[in-house]
């Protein structure tokens, strides 16, 4: 069975540098990538500013906005709440999500993050996929204690034998995050391992840094696709990346 995956941080659904909100753009384009699960991040659930300020401003929270009636399944972890109300990751999927959990991994008071696991059964005879959105911080040290919390959790709660998605903004600068997962848990970043290399996604105009990955593990890379196409680039400060992937059945035990 094949599928396709994207992440892309939605910046809030706001342009680069928050010249102008492009929600409704965003949308547009998110559906045209065709994926059949979507993760997300800097997500608002709920802005009741801009909910006053903009005529046009959705009446639903943007990952139920954005999902329309294209992923009928949407997990969404709150991460960070504001005066105005919060914002935080999601996942949308055409597969049924059988669990889903948000875990808090904020490494500082002003910069709050988390982890959002959903598992979801892409179908009967298939075995129930692990799908983790993380959004790491900004600061190297915060960012080496996220990736710890990441690899626990993934040890104690994801089978060895279970398919496995890792995505979403890692914002890993010195790469030193990637080492690390790929070495203690045997996950393959799919663009370094399609094209030998990290793909370059910020800023999304004339993009520099390899800051949003997807890790995989138990799962054939058939393809991966980094989105800079023009708008697409002006609605957020990131570049939207995309994979395809293949899940067989497994093999049934012969002893």
């Amino acid at each position: 069975m094949r599928f396709t995956v994207a992440t892309y941080n939605i910046h809030k659904g706001f342009s680069q540098l928050n010249r102008r909100m492009v929600i409704h753009e965003l949308r547009e384009r998110l559906h045209g990538l065709a994926a059949d699960v979507l993760f997300l991040q800097e997500v608002l659930g709920v802005h009741r500013r801009h909910a006053g300020r903009y005529l046009d401003w959705p009446g639903k929270p943007q990952h139920e906005f954005i999902a329309d009636t294209v992923w009928r399944e949407v997990a969404y972890g709150r991460n960070a709440v504001t005066r105005h109300g919060h914002h935080g990751n999601a996942i949308l999927s055409r597969f049924p999500i059988v669990s889903q959990a948000n875990q808090d991994i904020s490494a500082h008071a002003f910069e709050n993050r988390g982890l959002l696991h959903c598992v979801m059964q892409l179908r009967r005879d298939l075995p129930a996929m692990h799908c983790i959105n993380v959004h790491l911080g900004l600061f190297e040290r915060g960012r080496r204690w996220q990736v710890h919390a990441l690899t626990e959790r993934i040890r104690e709660a994801v089978p060895a034998e279970a398919p496995l998605i890792v995505a979403g903004d890692f914002n890993d600068w010195r790469r030193k995050a990637d080492r690390t997962l790929q070495e203690d848990l045997g996950v393959l970043e799919v663009f370094a391992s399609a094209r030998g290399r990290l793909a370059r996604t910020y800023p999304a105009v004339l993009p520099v840094f390899r800051l949003d990955r997807i890790y995989a593990r138990g799962l054939r890379i058939v393809a991966a696709d980094v989105h800079y196409a023009y708008p697409l680039a002006r609605l957020s400060d990131h570049a939207a990346l995309a994979a395809t992937f293949e899940l067989v059945r497994p093999r049934p035990s012969t002893r």
